[in-house]
């Protein structure tokens, strides 16, 4: 089986669209895919929105989605073609609490694709995808942390020659092939072609 991990450096910059596309270009890998969320610091766990509802009672929480229609990121999984979906939320912090049932569900899958960067602590994908805009100025840890891992680069936007980050080296990403991606289309056939490919070699 294949492992697919898509990551990137801050919310709502193409993660779900790159994996949704994943997923419909390639339906003969009959995918499960997992959309981990990390709550806390003004996430929920409920619904992955801004809030200050954390409580003691806010740990683990791991469920199915079964409705294509919702507009939920796990739901577009799904609409994409994917067999299952499977919202994983935990405690910043606390992905390790949750990683025994999730690695159940991978070795129930034929394959997985899972949109997460702090999951890299724990497994080593066959295929790791970042999502980078240059224009958008927040960066996360967890994606600076794991930025030298990507195989693959999404850059969305003109390009990667004058990003908004601070303190980071576009050297972490000399190796990884570079995609482009845009709000129209952040899945494109050579980023398809390029995990394909990556996933024959595995299976071969």
């Amino acid at each position: 089986m294949a492992v697919v991990v898509v990551g990137g450096h801050t919310r709502n910059i193409g993660k779900t669209s790159v994996v949704a596309g994943l997923i419909a270009a390639l339906p003969e890998m009959r995918w499960t895919a997992f959309k981990i969320t990390q709550f806390g610091h003004g996430v929920c766990s409920a619904n992955g929105e801004p809030c200050d509802c954390e409580t003691a009672e806010h740990t683990i929480a791991i469920s199915e989605e079964r409705d294509r229609t919702s507009g939920t990121d796990s739901s577009r999984y799904l609409a994409a073609g994917a067999l299952r979906s499977l919202w994983v939320r935990t405690r910043v912090g606390q992905l390790a609490e949750a990683m025994p049932r999730v690695r159940q569900e991978i070795a129930r899958a034929e394959n997985a694709i899972i949109e997460s960067n702090s999951v890299l602590r724990f497994l080593r994908p066959d295929v790791f995808v970042s999502v980078l805009d240059p224009e958008t100025r927040d960066f996360k840890e967890s994606a600076r942390r794991y930025l030298d891992r990507a195989d693959a680069v999404v850059v969305v936007g003109e390009g990667l020659v004058q990003p908004e980050w601070e303190g980071i080296s576009l050297r972490l990403i000399e190796r990884a092939r570079k995609f482009r991606g845009s709000a129209e289309k952040y899945c494109s056939r050579e980023l398809v072609d390029f995990v394909r490919s990556r996933i024959s070699t595995v299976a071969s």
